[in-house]
């Protein structure tokens, strides 16, 4: 059967182990937590020695993986064998290399721990090798978590952590970061290093420790544009240009896109209250009037120029049929075309 990645850490944790493992999916965070997991909690330092062994599936057949599988181990109830990267197993998307994969699930060393890392692309859930993994291993699929649902898992990871956060500082790091679960966790991790456990993490922890800019982020750029405040929209991305670390060109795009994206659902919201938009753009009340604004000063016609312009500005800074230009120069011509 299939399993969340909360079922899959809550039985490691139990220490409930399954013969193989093979985790998948979109989302590559869930699939390194339980890796790193399995490499770093179920071994002893003195039995990792002999009985740990971890292989990129760039560099392997399945034949050369079921060798290390089946192997005993040596001084410890049991071994360990990771596949890192396993979708780039040479074989593995092969009928041949199913057919010894599948052999093996059903018939599996008993004092092997075997875990295929495979990120991304999951195996066709049709095929005989998905249906023999379901009913003799752990399969788990990692799927990408939903805007609307980043909140609880910052709250979660948070509380895990001993900590508490507020509203405001979630959603700075929800806007900032999206849904990249691996960065979250990273941003979070840091702020967590410089506050004491059972403190909370407000919007000044966010911009003292995630490197977020009092005056200029991508908040208060949004907010330029909805009061169409040229001046300071181009201070903030001149900072932007001086310090491409903290926010990559990229990422703002990106962040504007979903900005914009937005002001289109306000046009197009029949109900147009406070309560009805901030549940049709799952954004908080605060946000709402923000975006009201930004309508008024983007009509319909306009905001849609300006996704487009957006996406001209994603195809520059990816060198993909345009001239290549500075990120900064870049960033000022969308600005611009974003304004005008």
């Amino acid at each position: 059967m299939s399993f969340t990645p909360r079922q899959v850490i809550n039985a490691l944790k139990e220490q409930k182990y399954a013969p193989v493992y093979f985790l998948q999916g979109e989302e590559p965070y869930y699939i390194d937590f339980i890796t790193n997991y399995l490499e770093e909690k179920i071994l002893s330092t003195a039995e990792k020695s002999f009985n740990l062994t971890v292989v990129y599936g760039k560099d392997h057949t399945m034949v050369q993986v079921l060798t290390h599988a089946r192997r005993y181990p040596v001084a410890a109830a049991r071994q360990v064998v990771i596949v890192k990267e396993a979708q780039e197993l040479q074989d593995l998307r092969k009928e041949e290399g199913q057919k010894l994969l599948a052999s093996y699930v059903q018939a599996p060393q008993p004092a092997t721990l075997l875990a295929f890392a495979c990120k991304h692309k999951p195996l066709d859930a049709r095929t005989t090798l998905s249906k023999i993994l379901a009913q003799y291993g752990v399969v788990m699929h990692a799927r990408r978590v939903h805007d609307n649902q980043l909140p609880a898992w910052i709250m979660s990871y948070v509380q895990a952590q001993g900590l508490a956060i507020t509203q405001k500082a979630s959603l700075m790091l929800q806007e900032l970061v999206g849904n990249d679960l691996t960065r979250l966790a990273s941003e979070l991790d840091k702020v967590r290093l410089n506050l004491q456990r059972g403190h909370e993490i407000d919007d000044a922890a966010v911009q003292a420790y995630v490197g977020i800019s009092k005056q200029f982020n991508v908040f208060e750029l949004q907010k330029a544009l909805a009061h169409q405040d040229m001046y300071k929209a181009n201070q903030i991305v001149l900072y932007f240009a001086a310090n491409p670390k903290n926010t990559p060109a990229i990422s703002l795009v990106n962040l504007l896109f979903i900005f914009f994206s937005k002001v289109l659902l306000v046009h197009h919201a029949k109900d147009k209250s406070p309560q009805s938009l901030a549940s049709t753009l799952q954004v908080n009340p605060y946000f709402v009037q923000e975006y009201l604004l930004a309508a008024q000063h983007f009509p319909l016609p306009k905001a849609m120029e300006n996704i487009h312009h957006l996406h001209q500005a994603d195809l520059q800074l990816k060198g993909i049929d345009y001239p290549t230009l500075a990120e900064g120069a870049i960033l000022k011509e969308l600005i611009f075309k974003l304004m005008h």
